[in-house]
């Protein structure tokens, strides 16, 4: 059973007291609307102290209302700590977490020992938390903590709240001031679009302008035209100015005649003829330095005081003066540009910028026509070139066949000088025996790409012939197409040259041979003798045996096979002879070098005997035939032993030994050598032993060794002379087995 309340008037009035102050703290939030956290904690801890008996109340608002922590204190008796102290001694006593510490428990704060209970403010203490302290071992008692915990909870809602409406002036706030600055933001980028509208307006219109110089440039515009519109151009854009432009002759150097659309054609022809001069004026020094100069007022400036030029701008209202120099890709200074005004005025920053471009669009027209100009002269020069050579260009694509002759080229074939050329037109023009070369040619090309090096000749219809050289290098554009770009030269005259020339060396050689004739007589003599003697003895011996009883047939038989040796003998020294100094022209056939040079010992041996020379012969046993000129190879070698034998003529010291020598020569040539023991020959005079009537003998021409070397080279090889180690000298020539394989 209940146990009855032993004074129930007491405990009415405490329950009533207990509900008012109930209704007091739910009465809470009435004054807490609209109020900032540190409102609704202070009214908390007012609350509280003043409804409950209490040492001590502590509040303790987090960083998440919208700030910094806030803690407070209301505190009774010697307990006169700060609320910080006080929120150190609590952490200090149950941890940096309000979540874990004990509802209930006992202990110092201060100086005093008390019961403490702590609440939360929010979930899990997210807002902060509420601590309230008595000294006394029962606090809190049931009715304490109901009203600390209902306020605590009206708090929560209130800070929550706050929170809230904090966070929403946060965000409201947030909201302002970016709306704020995206319309400034939006103010700047509309400003920034005008101007980026005017300034792509301002540069459509430039860039017009420039694509129009360009095109005046392009269409071949002359320059004159060019740089005016250029001016103008510059007049139009930047506003308030006078241009001019003024090409610079360094040869001189001087100031040519310039362009300034704007001012009388007085001013330009006092500019016209200006020594290019750093002090005479503006565009002078900027030329030579390669700088842009300003003058921002001629008329204070003390660098033109005394100058014509700055009396010239005067005299025309011009007072500031911008001289820029035009500069090739090359850094070569064309002429300088100047922008002129009539007031004291420096250039801005866009006008610099235009100043950059039309400067350089100037560089281009400058250039363009110098090019063209140049270019024209070497087209000329190229046009009389070739026609005082006679000698054509061409190009020919493989791929098309598409042949373009130059005007030359089209003179030399005959050809209409705007017709078209084709490989047909080409073949019809050739002489019969050389279409077949063509062809060859043609197939060449197409197959391999190589280079072209031909001769052919040309049937015209007067019937007269051309002879033609013809050099063609191939090429591959960058689409990989084949094209041949070449040259055609009329030789005519050089071939009818060469073959007069041939002519004048064979009977050049032919006297040489003949000069040498003289000088064998006694061994031809000696030669033919021999074989005569015999002839004669061989006959009369035979007729002995023939008038003997009876007759000696058989020796008689054998006698005319002597006499009939004998006169083959005699035959072939004639036969040799005449081959040796007949006069012909230079045939080619195969030959053995061998058999040559032993009928040139054999012919000459009786003079080198005469003249005590030892005839020494070392012949290559595998010496392979060659093809060439018998007979004038046999004349080289022949001049070859009789100065060697004149040269030994004086020498008594030593043996006159010759060594005649032949040998093979790598794999396609072969070499014959004379070396001799005479008076030798100087270093300094090797040069000249070779040229045309230089001799060394008191009774010489001067012609063999001339001669032989033409005829050596004739056979596509060469003749030389080396001082010997020892006394005399040798002389060796080396010529190709097969000259037309060689060449």
């Amino acid at each position: 059973m209940e146990r009855p309340v032993e004074h129930p008037a007491e405990e009415i009035k405490r329950l009533q007291r207990c509900v008012n102050d109930l209704v007091s703290v739910l009465a809470l939030p009435a004054t807490w609307t609209g109020g900032d956290p540190a409102h609704i904690g202070r009214t908390l801890i007012d609350s509280i102290a003043s409804i409950l008996t209490l040492d001590l109340v502590y509040v303790r608002l987090n960083e998440e209302l919208g700030g910094a922590p806030i803690e407070m204190v209301r505190a009774a008796g010697s307990t006169m700590l700060r609320a910080e102290e006080i929120g150190a001694n609590l952490r200090h006593w149950f941890g940096e977490h309000p979540a874990t510490w004990p509802s209930v428990v006992r202990c110092h704060i201060g100086d005093e020992e008390l019961s403490i209970a702590a609440l939360p403010l929010g979930f899990h203490g997210s807002l902060g938390m509420i601590v309230a302290g008595a000294q006394r071992a029962d606090f809190p008692e049931q009715k304490e903590r109901l009203l600390i915990t209902v306020a605590a909870n009206q708090a929560s809602i209130a800070l929550r709240e706050a929170q809230i409406l904090c966070e929403q002036r946060g965000l409201s706030n947030e909201l302002d001031r970016r709306v704020a600055q995206r319309t400034l933001e939006l103010a700047q980028a509309n400003e920034d679009l005008r101007r980026e509208i005017a300034e792509r307006a301002r540069a459509r219109t430039q860039l017009a302008g420039e694509n129009e110089l360009l095109q005046m440039v392009a269409s071949g515009r002359a320059l004159a035209d060019v740089l005016a519109a250029l001016c103008h151009f510059v007049e139009d854009t930047a506003g308030d100015c006078i241009c001019g432009a003024y090409l610079i002759d360094w040869s001189i150097p001087a100031f040519l005649s310039g362009t300034a659309p704007s001012l009388p054609a007085s001013f330009t022809a006092s500019i016209e003829g200006l020594p290019v001069r750093p002090e005479l004026c503006p565009c002078g020094m900027a030329a030579l330095e390669k700088r842009q100069v300003i003058s921002v007022d001629l008329e204070s400036d003390p660098l033109w005081l005394d100058t014509a030029y700055r009396r010239l701008l005067l005299s025309h209202g011009l007072r500031s003066v911008w001289s820029t120099p035009i500069l090739a890709l090359s850094g070569r200074v064309l002429g300088t540009f100047a922008i002129y005004q009539r007031r004291p005025a420096t250039p801005s920053p866009g006008v610099q910028e235009l100043i950059g471009q039309v400067t350089h669009i100037a560089s281009i027209a400058i250039e363009r026509a110098q090019d063209e100009a140049a270019l024209k002269r070497s087209e000329a020069f190229l046009a009389q070139g070739q026609h005082l050579s006679s000698t054509g260009t061409f190009s020919w694509r493989l791929d098309t066949d598409d042949i373009r002759f130059s005007e030359e080229a089209n003179r030399i074939f005959e050809f209409d000088a705007d017709g078209r050329v084709s490989l047909e037109q080409i073949a019809d023009r050739l002489h019969p025996e050389d279409i077949r070369l063509l062809s060859e040619k043609v197939e060449f090309a197409r197959r391999t790409g190589g280079d072209l090096d031909y001769e052919i000749r040309l049937h015209l219809a007067d019937a007269s012939v051309k002879y033609l050289h013809t050099i063609a290098h191939g090429s591959r554009d960058e689409n990989g197409r084949m094209e041949y770009i070449g040259a055609i030269q009329d030789v005519t005259a050089r071939r009818l040259s060469e073959q007069a020339l041939e002519r004048a060396r064979s009977e050049l050689a032919h006297v040489a041979r003949v000069a040498t004739l003289g000088a064998l007589t006694a061994s031809i003599a000696h030669e033919v003798n021999q074989p005569l003697s015999g002839i004669i003895t061989n006959a009369g011996t035979c007729l002995r045996m023939l008038d003997t009883t009876p007759p000696d047939v058989d020796g008689a038989r054998e006698t005319a096979r002597r006499t009939i040796r004998d006169g083959n003998r005699a035959s072939d020294v004639i036969t040799r002879l005449r081959s040796l100094f007949s006069k012909k022209e230079f045939t080619q056939e195969p030959l053995d070098l061998n058999e040559a040079t032993r009928e040139v010992i054999a012919l000459s041996l009786s003079e080198l005997q005469r003249n005590r020379v030892i005839v020494q012969s070392e012949l290559a046993d595998d010496l392979p035939s060659i093809t060439g000129d018998r007979v004038q190879l046999q004349q080289v070698l022949l001049n070859l032993v009789r100065n060697a034998s004149e040269a030994m003529v004086g020498v008594d010291d030593r043996p006159r030994q010759l060594l005649i020598r032949t040998e093979s020569e790598g794999t396609d040539h072969v070499r014959v050598t004379v070396r001799d023991a005479g008076v030798g020959i100087e270093r300094q005079g090797v040069d000249k032993l070779f040229d045309a009537f230089y001799t060394t003998k008191s009774d010489g021409m001067g012609i063999g060794l001339s001669v032989s070397r033409s005829i050596i080279e004739r056979h596509g090889g060469r003749l030389w002379v080396e001082p010997n180690d020892g006394p005399g000298a040798t002389f060796a020539f080396s010529i190709p087995r097969n000259p037309e394989r060689t060449t």
